[in-house]
C-alpha cells in the first residue's frame, strides 16, 4: 500500500489563522484583515476559514485575546503585595500592547467572552479584593489601570513631534525650542512618562488604601 503524500502546507488550524491575522494586524492594521486576504496568506480557500471562525470580527477577537494571553499574571499568585503586583502587571500589560498597538481598539471594547481577557480581569479584581480592597473599589482600580495602560499604548507623545527645528518658531512656541529632539528619544521619554504616571497612580491608591484600613 502506498503511503499518503504529506501535504505541502501545514494543515489549517485555529492557532495558525490567529497567528497569521496577528501578523497582518501588526504590519498593516485592522483594515488589512479580511477572509479573502487571510485565505491567500494561508494558501487555502476562503470557505475553509469558516470551519474555524464564522466572521472577520471573530478572528479579530481571537487576535485580541492572543495578545491578552501574553500578559503576565503570576504577580497576583506569588505573594507580592498589591502595589507591587499592580505595578508589575501594568508593566507587562503595556509591553504586550506596545508590541501589538494596532489591536488596542479591539481590546478597548472590553473582554466580552474572550477567555484570556476574562482571566486578566479576574486576576486583577481577585488580587485587589484579596488584599483588602472593597469590591467596588477593586472594580474601579481595574478600570483605572486599564484606561491608563491602554491610553499609554495608543500613541507616542515624543513621537508626535517632528525632527525639524524650523517647525517650532520661538516667536510662536517660546517653550518648544528643543521639541525637535524628542522624536530621537522617543522610547526613553515614553517609558519615563509611563513610569511617572504609574507611580503617581499607585501613590494615590496607597493613600486610599490607608483610609480603607482605618475603616475596617
Amino acid at each position: 500500500m502506498c503511503a499518503m503524500a504529506r501535504p505541502r502546507k501545514p494543515l489549517l488550524s485555529t492557532a495558525r489563522i490567529v497567528e497569521t491575522a496577528r501578523l497582518l494586524v501588526d504590519a498593516e492594521g485592522l483594515a488589512a484583515v479580511s477572509t479573502r486576504r487571510l485565505a491567500a496568506e494561508l494558501g487555502v480557500s476562503g470557505p475553509s476559514l469558516y470551519n474555524h471562525f464564522r466572521t472577520k470580527d471573530e478572528i479579530l477577537e481571537a487576535v485580541a485575546d492572543s495578545v491578552s494571553a501574553q500578559v503576565d499574571l503570576s504577580m497576583f499568585e506569588d505573594g507580592r503585595d498589591w502595589r507591587t503586583a499592580l505595578h508589575d502587571w501594568a508593566t507587562s500589560y503595556r509591553a504586550a500592547l506596545r508590541d501589538h498597538p494596532n489591536i488596542v481598539p479591539v481590546l478597548a471594547r472590553g473582554p466580552g467572552r474572550r477567555p484570556a481577557g476574562l482571566r486578566l480581569a479576574d486576576a486583577v479584581y481577585g488580587g485587589m479584593v484579596g488584599a483588602g480592597w472593597p469590591p467596588a473599589q477593586a472594580t474601579s482600580i481595574g478600570a483605572l489601570m486599564r484606561y491608563f495602560v491602554m491610553g499609554s499604548a495608543l500613541g507616542s507623545f515624543a513621537g508626535g513631534f517632528v525632527d525639524d527645528a524650523s517647525a517650532y518658531d520661538p516667536a510662536d512656541y517660546p517653550h518648544l525650542g528643543q521639541a525637535h529632539l524628542l522624536a530621537e528619544q522617543q522610547e526613553k521619554i515614553d517609558e519615563r512618562a509611563f513610569e511617572t504616571g504609574l507611580t503617581a497612580l499607585l501613590d494615590g491608591l496607597a493613600q486610599q488604601y490607608e483610609q480603607v484600613g482605618r475603616t475596617l
